[in-house]
């Protein structure tokens, strides 16, 4: 699969992966000036990047970068993005800072990352009944600890 991106600045870091094993790609921040969140506030940090996905087969998730969610309480606003395969507009991270403390996001930093992933293309028809399950309608907690 090959997935386009095109650099809306020069400057723009295109995603990559940390590693060989890495599911997801790693996207920058493309700030004027460094950023500083401060506890409970959230922003949309440019990354300089659009996308092409090869079909409507494809979408691209937006996640948190583990790291810094855990060490710094700096995660995703809407916690997963969805990039649908017909949007050529700039990646833009909605960041929310869950810390006590302020946090300051500098240009080229690594805020997100991005993952491409299949998606199913169901035919939506309206049923008068669902089959039983054991669990049925139980809801939250409904199947223990």
């Amino acid at each position: 699969m090959i997935l386009h991106v095109k650099k809306l600045r020069e400057d723009a870091v295109l995603p990559v992966r940390a590693t060989e094993g890495s599911a997801g790609m790693d996207l920058h921040a493309l700030v004027d000036a460094p950023v500083t969140l401060q506890p409970g506030e959230r922003a949309m940090v440019p990354t300089g990047l659009a996308i092409a996905l090869p079909s409507p087969e494809y979408v691209a998730l937006i996640f948190a970068r583990s790291g810094l969610a855990v060490k710094k309480g700096v995660t995703l606003s809407n916690c997963v993005g969805v990039i649908d395969s017909d949007y050529r507009g700039e990646l833009k991270i909605g960041l929310i800072n869950q810390s006590k403390e302020a946090y300051t996001i500098e240009k080229g930093e690594r805020i997100a990352q991005l993952v491409i992933m299949p998606v199913c293309l169901p035919q939506v028809v309206e049923a008068e009944n669902l089959d039983e399950t054991d669990r049925g309608a139980g809801g939250f907690g409904s199947t223990g600890k």
